[in-house]
């Protein structure tokens, strides 16, 4: 598996795979005890349409969960749906 810090994903567009944009990287949850990821926390597009159907938690942030990344390169790409 490729490494790749933390620092260079914050900012990167969170995209699904059907094409939609969620919006951007802000940080990565992780599980203290056990050191693994749990959740990218992203900002939502500023036009509203990434937030239907979308929990926001109290800061008006989406949590996805890390297991759902498909690929990394210019952007972040996550499975959408079941």
């Amino acid at each position: 598996m490729t490494e790749i810090l933390t620092r260079r994903l914050v900012g990167k567009s969170i995209v699904g795979t059907d094409g939609t944009v969620f919006g951007t990287l802000s940080t990565i949850t992780m599980d203290p005890e056990s050191g693994a990821l749990c959740d990218l926390v992203v900002e939502p597009r500023g036009d509203g349409r990434s937030k239907r159907n979308k929990p926001l938690d109290d800061e008006g942030r989406m949590h996805i969960p890390f297991g759902r990344i498909e690929t990394v390169r210019d952007q972040i790409v996550v499975q959408v749906g079941n």
